[in-house]
């Protein structure tokens, strides 16, 4: 493999140069990025790394802001010799102007001469000028390949067209479309190919950069599935034990804020796995919590499981009348013969199930969340997870939601592996008997696979 290839990002000042890094490398606090001009004054360089390997360094440069009037300085320095470009350049780099009027343009120019190729950065938003035409004949004067970035393009009234058009016009065909706040989901990928064709011999490189920036999506993309499907089996499983009514309310505002923190503690998890800053998080806050008074302890499932644990026979028909006869509201018959099943000694046998048990039995009541909120939150990560998929990290603003069509979880049931967590209430990490066995483990795997996510770019061909 050749050695480190050098990749000078040019551009007008405020055209986003440092936004495209800044996305590029996933660091939103790469560089300064503000509305004032010229806010990048000196060439600062990172690398683009690939299985841990560099594979790309890139160099970030001030903006160009007087192209006509360097034009100007480079003709006069050239007077009648026969220079070509590069030597025209290099004599305006040994020049007192290089280091006075046109100290910013000197730094971009000589950092590109130093580099194997150069991407042009444009703010498609500006009208095509002839400062601009000016600024690519002198960047073409150190005969180094140009990639032209169109940047801003997500935004409404940008003039891409034209820029296109202008191009053309001096010999740049290769143009890549590369938004810094909102990239396309296979923008990088474009932007990598395109390069390929412009330094050949760094094709091999250019395209394990590509494969490796792929794989990171798709375990980014698993990681943030696992994410959501844990904050869920945590709420699912979530439970508040009351020997009295009286304090519901008390016991309903603990219940609640232990969801909307566990919610934050999520959407906090996503956006470090992304890579964005604390701040950049949603302003969304969490509706009415609704909770219900919880008999679950007996519905089928339940029963099932404690069968399984309590064995055949008499034990799981003493549960079963029990079950029963609690949810109805009686103390029946059968009630009583549960009782006596239990004080002749299968008590001691339902290490998982006689505490709530005992508590049904003694007048307790469970508070668990209603299913609704597990829907609003399964939604609400998962818009959050398409956003942040979608997201630059040249962003200034806040994460904004965007709508989600996603009927398995409006519409019909939940997935089972919900239900199941409502029965094993030590699997809420909120609560103080967690208890993160396997079987968790195996409900949160399968749970991930339920969550929506925006497909991953694929992998090159």
């Amino acid at each position: 493999m050749h050695e480190l290839p050098n990749l000078a990002v040019v551009g007008h000042t405020n055209a986003g140069k440092t936004s495209l890094l800044r996305t590029l490398t996933r660091d939103s606090r790469f560089g300064e990025v503000s509305a004032r001009p010229a806010t990048t004054r000196h060439v600062a360089a990172v690398e683009l790394m690939a299985d841990g390997r560099p594979m790309l360094r890139l160099f970030d440069t001030p903006g160009l802001e007087d192209a006509i009037g360097l034009a100007d300085a480079i003709d006069t320095l050239t007077g009648q010799d026969k220079l070509d470009g590069p030597e025209q350049i290099e004599r305006f780099l040994a020049s007192p102007e290089a280091s006075t009027r046109f100290e910013q343009e000197a730094k971009v120019l000589r950092q590109l001469r130093a580099s194997e190729a150069a991407l042009y950065v444009i703010d498609a938003r500006d009208p095509v000028l002839a400062k601009y035409r000016e600024e690519l004949a002198i960047l073409a004067r150190c005969a180094r390949p140009l990639l032209p970035v169109l940047n801003f393009v997500g935004q409404p009234g940008h003039r891409g067209p034209e820029w296109r058009e202008m191009l053309a016009r001096v010999g740049l065909h290769a143009v890549v479309a590369f938004d810094t706040v909102a990239p396309a989901l296979d923008g990088e990928r474009r932007l990598y190919a395109a390069l390929a064709t412009l330094i050949e011999e760094q094709r091999d490189r250019l395209e394990q950069l590509i494969e490796a920036r792929a794989e990171e999506a798709r375990a980014r993309i698993d990681a943030a599935r696992h994410l959501i499907a844990e904050m869920l089996i945590d709420v699912a499983a979530l439970r508040h034990t009351l020997s009295d009514e009286s304090a519901a309310d008390r016991s309903l505002a603990a219940l609640r804020d232990a969801v909307r923190d566990r919610e934050q503690q999520a959407a906090r998890d996503l956006i470090g796995l992304y890579g964005f800053r604390r701040e950049d998080a949603p302003e969304a806050g969490m509706p009415s919590l609704a909770g219900r008074w919880d008999d679950d302890l007996f519905s089928p499932e339940a029963l099932r499981e404690a069968g399984l644990r309590l064995g055949t026979g008499v034990a799981t028909g003493a549960a079963a009348g029990m079950g029963i006869d609690l949810v109805t509201g009686g103390l029946t018959l059968g009630a009583a013969a549960a009782l006596g099943a239990l004080a002749g000694g299968l008590w001691q046998t339902v290490s998982h199930y006689g505490e709530r048990l005992g508590g049904k039995l003694r007048g307790y009541r469970e508070l668990t969340v209603d299913d609704p909120i597990l829907r609003l939150l399964a939604l609400r990560a998962q818009r959050l997870l398409e956003a942040l998929e979608r997201r630059g990290h040249a962003a200034m603003t806040r994460v904004a939601l965007p709508p989600l069509d996603e009927s398995a979880w409006r519409e019909g049931d939940l997935p089972p592996v919900l239900a199941q967590a409502r029965i094993h209430p030590q699997w809420s990490s909120l609560s103080a008997r967690y208890d993160a066995d396997e079987e968790r483990a195996a409900a949160i795997e399968e749970l991930a696979r339920s969550v929506h996510a925006v497909p991953a770019p694929p992998a090159l061909e």
